[in-house]
């Protein structure tokens, strides 16, 4: 028999089968309980918002499909729902339990890797290695009456969707201002490691009393001159002063020594 689920009926099924496995003494569920499950936060993608009134309507659809049963306690006043998707007597379908594991980690999660099924699928059935994965998902594609699993194509992986944190690579012309053909695409210069702004300030700025590169020569200053007219001290005197070819400069409160 071929049946086929819509979103909303698949994540109804994968709620009765994990929590028949995971809380078995709840189980059979409510609406209230089928609701809660169906809108987990965790272990299920995409998160979903489904009200009551339409986890309702998918239970009346999927007890017309022969996939869910209703059946309440002794003594319950909430009616309670059950599965028949497999592993039941009124069903064809039968799965192991690493089978029925990868089954209903499918159905809460969509398409996923060995490796995720592995590790997600681990509160369901213990799995030894990653070749007992891909045995149970080659005997699921396997199937006589209906392959239950298909491979997908391989993709780009989720990290090479998500928009880029890195910056952008620089521009030639941006990287090396000054010298642009000598600049390789990846730039390793400190001084390319900030692009150059309008507003940045310039690593050599001229000095405001810059001398013309057109005059010949620049003139000395006073100072300058001064210092070069005056003659270089002797040696310090006995009154005290430092004597120089033809005079002396006496300190404060000295006086010059008397020419023999």
């Amino acid at each position: 028999m071929k049946v086929t689920l819509d979103p909303g009926e698949a994540r109804i099924i994968g709620v009765l089968l994990e929590k028949e496995t995971t809380t078995p003494d709840q189980y059979p569920l409510s609406v209230n309980s089928l609701m809660a499950g169906a809108n987990q936060k965790t272990n299920r993608e995409p998160v979903l918002d489904l009200p009551e009134t339409e986890v309702q309507a998918i239970v009346d659809r999927l007890s017309k499909k022969q996939l869910v049963l209703e059946r309440s306690g002794f003594g319950s006043r909430v009616p309670k729902y059950r599965q028949l998707f497999c592993n039941t007597e009124f069903g064809t379908l039968r799965f192991n339990p690493a089978e029925r594991a990868i089954i209903t980690e499918l159905l809460l999660r969509g398409p996923q890797t060995p490796g995720e099924l592995r590790q997600r699928a681990h509160r369901l059935h213990s799995f030894a290695a990653l070749e007992e994965v891909d045995t149970a998902l080659a005997d699921l594609a396997a199937r006589e009456e209906r392959p239950l699993v298909v491979r997908l194509p391989a993709g780009p992986t989720c990290s090479a969707m998500m928009p880029s944190r890195s910056p952008p690579p620089r521009p030639l012309a941006t990287c090396c201002p000054r010298r642009p053909r000598s600049c390789p695409s990846t730039c390793a210069h400190r001084s390319c490691s900030k692009p150059a702004s309008p507003t940045s300030r310039p690593a050599s700025r001229p000095s405001r009393r810059a001398w013309p590169p057109w005059a010949p020569s620049r003139p000395p200053s006073p100072i300058a001159a001064s210092r070069a007219r005056t003659p270089p001290c002797g040696p310090p005197c006995r009154a005290g002063g430092r004597t120089s070819p033809g005079r002396c400069h006496p300190r404060a409160g000295g006086r010059a020594p008397s020419p023999r």
